[in-house]
This record gives structure tokens, C-alpha cells and sequence, in this order.
């Protein structure tokens, strides 16, 4: 097992096979898995989090404060996407009447944000890797803030619509450095662990997000939302700017321009392990928000729940994800092998996705909103074995590109969950199909992305062989 903390960092840029120990051979089958460069210079203790082995006293106690405050920073950088999607949605209905646009238009207003934020990791990502992980995280959360400033003053949906892609594009940045420092600060089945960590804390948006936009309609109109998101940006920049310190030593940092950035994802990509792992991850992030773009249609037009019990049984749901990605790095992670979990979690996904499709469809004849309800809550919580794993499995095999190779996971995700969201409501708002046949679509799909370009088999074998 790695050692704890930061001294992962320390370990050669070698890819792993998702149990922990290195994998010094490259696997059969994996030309494209990057290549080692041995006299590349190794990170000695990363800035930010410094390392507790061997330290007592008052000096333990300031390191593992540090080690604190830097879960709590990265863990509200995660939590913004969520807190900016979740938040605003049980105001998509009044939304459509404020504007007098159709609910596909408003619908858009997801989509453009999600589009934003996949496209802007791809920019973000390789800028992290050339000039560091602080400055353009700065920036980014600058830009952020101001266009949710300016969204709340959107008098036309297509302004909304234009200025939630921009919001996107800048909120990338928290994103994609988030998990670039997480790689930075940890390797092995510590970094399985800490991604589900941070499932804890950014799993807390998604909970209190919708509660918090229920109640802010309340006492205002949809245009407050926007303006609690910038204050929360505004504190969160604040926050970076004084406690967030540099994780990517200037001797770790590429030197090249756009082509030299082309040229890693194009090695990244060629990986065809990394490139399964993220593709089935973007397809679970697509089951995931299929449910997140469908579910204040379905739950409240189509069983006609209030906003507030949309708004609990939401957070019921990321409880349930929270709960099981605790499980997850708590107990399953070091234990049982990451791939076995994985593809466990994929199978649950499936099933529920199966059984929420014949529930919609009639099969079992009129079903209400309890059994819809709790399928959705299977599949949710499911969610907490299948992503905090395909990161970790993916960014194992990437040392020495962590800002790209965090672009290129998350902006699978993003454009994926990007052409998901508007095919859910293809029927309209009264039927709840579109949304279920999306989820089972992408969710079979990660399973056979999974099981073709991953082959978990044949690298447990060859562990179990010695090779």
C-alpha cells in the first residue's frame, strides 16, 4: 500500500494497475501507455500538504492542519460545478414563465454551462501543466464570478444561455486543477481514497444546493440564485488566493506551446487503458445527468411534487451517493481491487437504469412517484463506487501529465452529459421515457467501454502471474 499524504508524489511517473503498487511493465497490449522518463526531476514534498511521517509534536499538528485545510479548498472547487447546476434547478420551471421561453430552450441553460465546463478543462488543463496549478485557478475563479454576477441580470433566455457558457468556461478551472492536485499530492490507492474524500465534501453541494435554491424562491425570484453563486464564488476565490499554495514544482512543468500540449493528449489518448476508463466515466457521468437535467420535470410536472419535496428527495439521492462513496474509500479501496468495485457499481447502474425504463414505460402498469423515487436512489448511489474510481484508475497512469489528463477526463464527461441532457426531454415534459432510455443507452455503453478497452481480466491475471 503508498504511503499516506503527500509522499506518493515522490514515486517515479510510472502507470499503475489500479491496485497500488507500481507497475513498472508496461502492460500486453497497452503500446500506447506513456512511457517513463528516467532522468525526469522527482517532486520532493508538495508544496501545500507536507508530510506527517516522522513528525511529532506541534510540527505533526500544523501538518495535518495544512493536510486539513487543502481537502476543504479542493473539496469546495468540486463542489462549485454541482452547486452551480443543482441549485438552479428547482427554478427551471419558473425560469420558462419569467422568460416565456419553452422548457427545451431553458433546458439549454444546463447544457450551455456543461459545455462550457468540459471545453474549458481542455485550455485550462495544459495552462496548469505549463505555468503551474495557482495563477490560472485564480483567474478562472475571477471569470466565474463575475459572469454569474452577470446572469442574474439576463433579461432573455439566449443572454442566460450565453452567459451560463461562459460561467462554464471559467468554472472549469476548479475542476481540472482540483484533480491535477490531487495527482500531484498522492498516487496509488491513497489517491482512490482522497478522490473519495472529496465525494464527501463536494457531495454536500448537491445535497444542500436544491433545499437552498427551494428556499431562495421563497422570498425572491430565480435571478437570487444567481446572486447567492456569486457570492459563494467570491468567497471561494478568496480562499484559493490566501490558502491554496503552488503544488507543481517549476521542474515538473511542460515548456512547450499548444503543440507540445496536443502532442500529450494525443499520447494520453493513445493509452487505450486511460481511454476506457474515461469514456466509461463519461457515460456514467451522462447517466447521472440525465437524471439531474429530467428530474425537476419528471418529479415535480410529471408527479407533481412541490419544489421543496423535489428539493429533499434530491438530497436523499446524494446522500445515498455520498454514503456509498464513503463506503467506497473507507472500506472497499485497498482491499478489494478497484476494477472489481467498478464494475460493480457499473452493474447497479445498469439495473437500475432497466428497472426505472419499465417502471416509466408502464410495464408494471401506473407506478407513482415512490418507486420512481427509489430507483433513482439505487442508480444515484451507485454513482459512489463507479466515478471516484474511473478518476483514480485513469490519473494512475498519468504522473506526468495530470493537468491534461484531467482536462481530457473531465471534458468527456462534460460533452457527453452535454448531448444527454437535451435528449431527455425529446417527448416533452409529460413522460419520463427519454429520460430513463438515456440512462440505460450510456449506462450499458460504460460497461462495454469498460470491459473492451479496460480488460480488468487480463491485468489481473498477469499480476496473479507475476508478469
Amino acid at each position: 500500500m503508498p504511503d499516506s499524504g503527500g509522499s506518493g508524489a515522490q514515486r517515479a511517473h510510472i502507470p499503475t494497475d489500479g491496485t497500488g503498487a507500481d507497475d513498472r511493465t508496461v502492460p500486453h497490449g497497452d503500446a500506447g501507455a506513456l512511457s517513463v522518463d528516467p532522468a525526469a526531476p522527482q517532486v520532493t514534498a508538495p508544496a501545500g500538504l507536507p508530510e506527517t511521517a516522522g513528525l511529532s509534536g506541534p510540527a505533526a499538528r500544523t501538518a495535518r492542519r495544512t493536510g486539513l485545510l487543502v481537502t476543504l479548498v479542493l473539496g469546495g472547487l468540486t463542489a462549485l460545478p454541482p452547486l452551480s447546476m443543482d441549485m438552479y434547478l428547482p427554478a427551471l420551471p419558473a425560469v420558462t414563465d419569467s422568460l416565456s421561453a419553452p422548457a427545451a430552450t431553458v433546458q439549454l441553460t444546463l447544457t450551455a454551462c456543461l459545455a462550457g465546463m468540459a471545453l474549458g478543462q481542455l485550455v485550462v488543463g495544459p495552462m496548469s501543466d505549463r505555468w503551474g496549478r495557482r495563477n490560472p485557478l485564480l483567474l478562472g475563479m475571477v471569470v466565474y464570478v463575475l459572469a454569474t454576477a452577470i446572469c442574474a441580470l439576463a433579461p432573455t433566455a439566449e443572454l442566460l444561455i450565453g452567459f451560463r457558457l461562459l460561467q462554464g468556461l471559467a468554472g472549469a478551472a476548479g475542476i481540472v486543477i482540483a484533480r491535477a492536485v490531487v495527482r500531484d499530492l498522492y498516487d496509488g490507492v491513497e489517491m482512490a481514497r482522497f478522490f473519495s474524500t472529496l465525494m464527501l465534501i463536494s457531495g454536500v453541494a448537491p445535497v444542500i444546493a436544491p433545499v437552498i435554491g427551494g428556499q431562495v424562491l421563497r422570498i425572491t425570484d430565480w435571478r437570487g440564485i444567481f446572486v447567492v453563486l456569486t457570492a459563494v464564488g467570491l468567497v471561494l476565490t478568496l480562499v484559493v488566493w490566501k490558502w491554496l499554495h503552488e503544488t507543481l514544482p517549476p521542474a515538473d512543468r511542460h515548456t512547450g506551446g499548444v503543440t507540445d500540449a496536443l502532442r500529450t493528449m494525443r499520447g494520453l489518448l493513445a493509452d487505450r487503458v486511460f481511454t476506457g476508463y474515461m469514456v466509461a466515466g463519461g457515460l456514467a457521468f451522462a447517466v447521472l445527468f440525465a437524471y439531474i437535467a429530467a428530474s425537476p420535470f419528471v418529479v415535480q410536472e410529471i408527479y407533481g411534487a412541490s419544489p421543496q419535496t423535489f428539493s429533499l428527495l434530491f438530497g436523499l439521492n446524494s446522500i445515498g451517493l455520498i454514503t456509498v462513496g464513503q463506503i467506497n474509500g473507507k472500506l472497499l479501496v485497498g482491499r478489494i481491487s478497484l476494477d472489481k468495485v467498478l464494475g460493480f457499481g457499473l452493474a447497479v447502474i445498469v439495473l437500475a437504469a432497466v428497472a426505472l425504463l419499465l417502471m416509466t414505460a408502464g410495464v408494471f402498469g401506473e407506478v407513482g412517484l415512490v418507486p420512481v423515487a427509489a430507483g433513482l436512489f439505487v442508480l444515484m448511489s451507485a454513482m459512489g463506487l463507479a466515478m471516484p474510481n474511473t478518476n483514480a484508475q485513469a490519473l494512475m497512469r498519468t504522473k506526468h501529465a495530470a493537468g491534461s489528463a484531467s482536462a481530457l477526463l473531465g471534458t468527456s464527461s462534460f460533452l457527453i452529459g452535454a448531448v444527454a441532457s437535451p435528449l431527455v426531454g425529446i417527448a416533452g415534459e409529460d413522460t419520463a421515457v427519454p429520460m430513463a432510455v438515456v440512462q440505460v443507452v450510456c449506462a450499458v455503453a460504460a460497461v462495454g467501454c469498460f470491459l473492451l478497452l479496460c480488460r480488468p481480466w487480463q491485468r489481473a491475471g498477469r499480476e496473479a502471474g507475476g508478469l
